[in-house]
């Protein structure tokens, strides 16, 4: 067998070389969030739960049969849905550090303001 070194294609190198520097600029052009946007963050992702828990209460009302003692009827889908709706947001509201939620705030956090910087360490995590 011959042994014969690893070589990578020059336009691969370029392309990784201008994909570092667009991420060195995206991670150095963040500003922090505005407390407005960080109340308004929190506020998509209670909604967005709300919306998640809501479509899975319908899903598990959907595999439970009818009952025929209280007659069904729109009337009672209709309040069965508003029903759900409710105990979906008063779950959302009340939340938690495990909940939904928080999971999908901290994740769009991220996103809009980039990891935090520690003090003494760089972005990549190397020590000055």
């Amino acid at each position: 067998m011959m042994n014969s070194p690893v070589t990578i294609a020059p336009d691969q190198l370029i392309q990784d070389q201008q994909a570092e520097q667009l991420a060195s600029k995206a991670k150095t052009g963040r500003k922090p969030l505005s407390e407005a946007k960080r109340q308004e963050i929190k506020k998509i992702s209670k909604d967005f739960e709300a919306m998640f828990t809501g479509m899975m209460l319908k899903s598990m009302r959907a595999t439970v049969p009818e009952n025929k003692l209280t007659g069904g009827g729109k009337a009672e889908e209709t309040y069965r849905y508003l029903l759900d709706q409710e105990y979906a947001n008063a779950a959302a509201q009340r939340g938690g550090a495990g909940s939904l939620a928080g999971m999908v705030e901290k994740e769009l956090l991220k996103r809009y303001e980039g990891p935090p910087s520690i003090p003494g360490r760089s972005r990549s995590g190397e020590e000055k």
